[in-house]
């Protein structure tokens, strides 16, 4: 654990488009450094990525970067992070992916070069690696072009360096659907771990041969598919927020390894990061419905340096195509932030204290994201002497926090799922305190089927 104290330890100074370590881009974009950013993130309509389509899939990509960049200067926009997710057909061709990249890149350019619109973009590939079963997590083909891309997007480039990263993945969703605490946080906090820092030193290398820099993870295939699963009624919300809080452990992890934000727009659990680092943080909120429902439409905007809306395809709507749209909508989103810090920090507190109230009493999951409960858990991790013991120590300040907002008529909890609270805290204290009795553990009752151990080291 790299992290032994936070860089932010006192709730007030958690607040949209302020870290204590802004984040300078080429173009002079100060990312944390007072003002709050749109971030647009983008996809294709149905369709298949081949080598036949890819001039259809090209005039996809070069009409949205356009109509969104132009829009963006037609509202006075101060700046703009683009980011591009590729789709899984992107990363296994990789120079699918870099023809992408250098259409987002030559339009960004000419935006500045004839408007002077500051952008910088975003380059995340989609993890294929868990397209092997069991997934081979350090070698072989997946890998291989993964990085191959990586390293061709940030020479011609791509300044921001992200991933959702998927070590652990294959036996966290049978964990979740059994609500195993155990498991959770073996997969993530050992094997996602131990994961994170492999890929990370690898990407670190690849920033550091050409000047760019490591932004940051996400635990959207963890923490996200939780609150999907939540928002089903397919596992508990109490369960959903408890690995919302462990999911920090493992994405802190890239920080440990050099990324310096702003960190991934889907990982929710952003804000504890933000309170471990002072990196600067992407948030997504309400703005996300087109890829995924959640209960945290508002609250997470109380965090937010860049301001996403998740991956929106290019269909087009009454008044524009759909990408362009959601730029405006956040643009918007960012002035409203931007006007409230430029009134001074009491009036930006007064609008955090709104988005924070609006969803925090509804949902578990939105009230471990208060700022009361950030600082809490984020000090329980950074307490920790290890990232096993971090993960256990997130998940009992979690539930401590929801028990007790819960008593206290603060929190709403559905009745059935109170007694789940009980449940998951007799689990967090049975586990052992040695990290190599746990693992030991867990390989003599998971799914031995499901994964490679010597693939994480252990």
């Amino acid at each position: 654990m790299k992290y032994r104290q936070l860089a932010i330890p006192h709730a007030d100074g958690l607040l949209f488009g302020t870290a204590p370590h802004p984040l300078i881009t080429r173009r002079g974009l100060r990312l944390g450094g007072g003002l709050v950013y749109p971030e647009l993130n983008f996809t294709l309509p149905a369709m298949e990525v081949t080598a036949a389509t890819m001039p259809v899939v090209a005039r996809h990509y070069r009409d949205i970067i356009t109509d969104a960049l132009r829009r963006a200067v037609d509202l006075d926009a101060p700046g703009v992070v683009i980011e591009f997710e590729t789709l899984p057909p992107m990363t296994a061709t990789p120079a699918f992916g870099l023809e992408i990249v250098q259409i987002l890149l030559g339009a960004m350019e000419e935006a500045h070069r004839q408007h002077g619109l500051k952008s910088v973009l975003r380059m995340t590939p989609n993890d294929n690696r868990e397209f092997a079963r069991p997934p081979v997590m350090r070698s072989g083909e997946h890998w291989e072009r993964m990085l191959e891309l990586f390293d061709g997007a940030a020479r011609v480039g791509a300044e921001l360096l992200s991933i959702e990263s998927v070590g652990g993945k294959e036996l966290h969703d049978d964990a979740l659907m059994m609500g195993d605490l155990g498991q959770v946080i073996y997969s993530q906090c050992v094997l996602g771990v131990r994961d994170m820092e492999f890929l990370w030193r690898q990407l670190g290398a690849i920033a550091r041969r050409h000047g760019v820099v490591c932004a940051g993870d996400t635990a959207c295939g963890f923490g996200n598919t939780a609150m999907v699963l939540a928002e089903q009624r397919m596992i508990p919300r109490v369960f959903a927020a408890v690995v919302r809080a462990v999911s920090a452990v493992r994405t802190l992890v890239g920080y440990e390894q050099g990324a310096v934000g702003p960190g991934k727009d889907c990982g929710y659990e952003n804000p504890y990061l933000k309170a471990i680092t002072g990196y600067p943080m992407a948030m997504e909120g309400k703005t996300s419905a087109c890829a995924h429902l959640s209960p945290l439409g508002n609250i997470a905007g109380a965090y937010a340096d860049t301001w996403s809306n998740e991956s929106v395809q290019n269909v087009r709507l009454l008044a524009a195509s759909a990408p362009t749209c959601y730029l405006e909508q956040l643009i918007y989103d960012c002035r409203l932030m931007n006007r409230a810090l430029a009134e001074g920090t009491a009036s930006a507190l007064t609008l955090r204290r709104w988005m924070v109230d609006s969803d925090a009493a509804l949902d578990p999951q939105a009230w471990v994201l208060t700022p009361d409960s950030v600082i809490a858990i984020a000090q329980a991790i950074v307490s920790a002497p290890n990232h096993y013991q971090a993960g256990v120590a997130a998940a009992r300040c979690a539930i401590t926090l929801l028990r007790d907002a819960h008593a206290t008529g603060r929190c709403r909890i559905a009745p059935r799922e109170v007694p789940f609270l009980e449940t998951m805290l007799a689990h967090v204290d049975a586990l052992p305190a040695d990290e190599a009795e746990f693992i030991a553990q867990q390989k003599g009752v998971v799914d031995a089927s499901r994964y490679l151990p010597a693939e994480y080291g252990v």
